[in-house]
């Protein structure tokens, strides 16, 4: 292959390497460091979800719709995989088919049955589930889909 061949190959194919989400796999304690125990007025909005999980895909243009709405204000999104480990290739893969924008990152909890409380006492362990946090508590909580409206007014309560 000539240089100018390789070097018209690279240049091509480069955007795509770029353009590959990157997805972090972090146990539930850095989960915790990253959003429910900060102590900032930033509101921290973890979405957990499944690639295999209908309900989760039909809400995640709610949030993609979100974030780009709140990405000016102190509003921050997290996508939360529930997919197993051996997964993240795939899970990878769909947030760049998705073009998911805000940080994406697979949990490796574990026995959900360890941490699933410290989310939310009531949580059943059904996805797609949103929880809030805010000055490092927890402020809101809801099991199943969001509509985009009920996740805006959220977000709009709940980050004054």
């Amino acid at each position: 292959m000539s240089l100018i061949r390789r070097a018209s190959f690279i240049l091509l194919f480069t955007p795509l390497v770029l353009l590959q989400n990157h997805v972090n796999v972090v146990t539930f304690s850095q989960l915790e460091t990253q959003a429910a125990l900060k102590q900032n007025d930033t509101l921290y909005v973890v979405n957990f979800w499944a690639t295999w999980c209908d309900p989760c895909v039909k809400e995640l243009p709610n949030f993609q719709q979100a974030y780009k709405k709140y990405k000016t204000h102190k509003v921050k999104m997290i996508f939360v995989s529930l997919n197993s480990q051996k997964e993240l290739e795939k899970v990878e893969q769909f947030a760049t088919d998705k073009a998911l924008v805000p940080e994406v990152l697979l949990l490796n909890g574990g026995n959900p049955n360890n941490w699933i409380d410290k989310v939310d006492s009531s949580w059943s362990g059904a996805i797609p589930a949103t929880a809030m946090y805010r000055h490092g508590k927890k402020v809101y909580f809801h099991e199943g889909e969001l509509t985009q409206d009920n996740l805006n007014k959220t977000i709009e309560t709940k980050n004054k």
